[in-house]
């Protein structure tokens, strides 16, 4: 990819997205947001990389919107300009949900805003022992519903503790999250991006389409009721049972053997 305000990696299918303005606690810029979102817009037509791995420098994963870049600036525009840059807060959110690939969360650190967002938007999370999420939003004046965040965390974590977290904007530390779903693994902070690359290999080992069936599903699932979403998973699962990896795994089985899968 062309230059980047972050610093961004592919080894061996996995893609690694590394927020890098340690100073700033990985504040994010109008560049940074733009070059995000259409980073993972490409990342679906990029064959190469079948998981991807997003983390921040330093001692924090993301502290939100950049003070002086992006709030600051947001006064000084018109409205038009301000629902255009709201919007493509929200296209970030959402070209991570529609990726067809898993995407794991290393939480390093304090996840905060828009930060709190991102991070919410991965498929997995490993979380530092020392990391908080804020999603402080109300706590400035603004709506806790933002990028996402309304229809998202009560999928996450149920519609209580979401309204108390985005009605309050209080701490939520990493046990907390754990308990609440928000959190997949909690670990020492030196350890989590080692654990979120064993995540991460271990899903780019396994049967990526089966992957990308299965986030696909659970997006388009929560618009359906029961009856249609029976009928879309019957569907899905005939096509997975017509394809490659499943007949691998069944011939490796037969033969007492680990499979090897191919992504299709």
């Amino acid at each position: 990819m062309a230059e980047l305000p972050f610093r961004y990696e592919v080894d061996d299918g996995i893609a690694t997205i590394t927020l890098d303005r340690p100073d700033q606690l990985n504040a994010l810029t109008f560049e940074i947001y733009r070059k995000l979102t259409d980073t993972f817009y490409k990342l679906r037509f990029d064959d190469d990389v079948k998981v991807v791995v997003i983390t921040g420098a330093g001692k924090g994963f993301c502290g939100g919107g950049d003070v002086d870049d992006i709030i600051g600036q947001l006064f000084e525009k018109d409205t038009r300009s301000v629902i255009e840059f709201t919007r493509m807060t929200g296209e970030l959110i959402e070209n991570m949900r529609r990726l067809d690939r898993p995407i794991v969360g290393a939480i390093n650190g304090t996840a905060a805003g828009a930060g709190a967002v991102i991070a919410l938007a991965c498929d997995l999370r490993v979380v530092s022992e020392r990391a908080k999420f804020h999603f402080l939003f109300s706590k400035v004046g603004l709506t806790g519903a933002d990028m996402g965040a309304g229809w998202l965390l009560p999928r996450v974590v149920g519609l209580g503790r979401a309204s108390e977290w985005l009605l309050l904007g209080d701490g939520v530390d990493a046990e907390t999250a754990k308990a609440a779903g928000l959190a997949t693994r909690v670990v020492p902070p030196e350890d989590v991006l080692t654990e979120a690359m064993t995540l991460a290999r271990r899903l780019a080992d396994g049967p990526t389409l089966a992957h990308s069936m299965t986030k696909r599903m659970l997006n388009d699932e929560a618009h359906m009721d029961l009856s249609s979403a029976i009928e879309a998973e019957a569907l899905a699962q005939a096509i997975l049972l017509k394809g490659q990896d499943h007949r691998v795994f069944y011939d490796a089985w037969r033969a007492g053997e680990q499979p090897k899968f191919t992504g299709r």
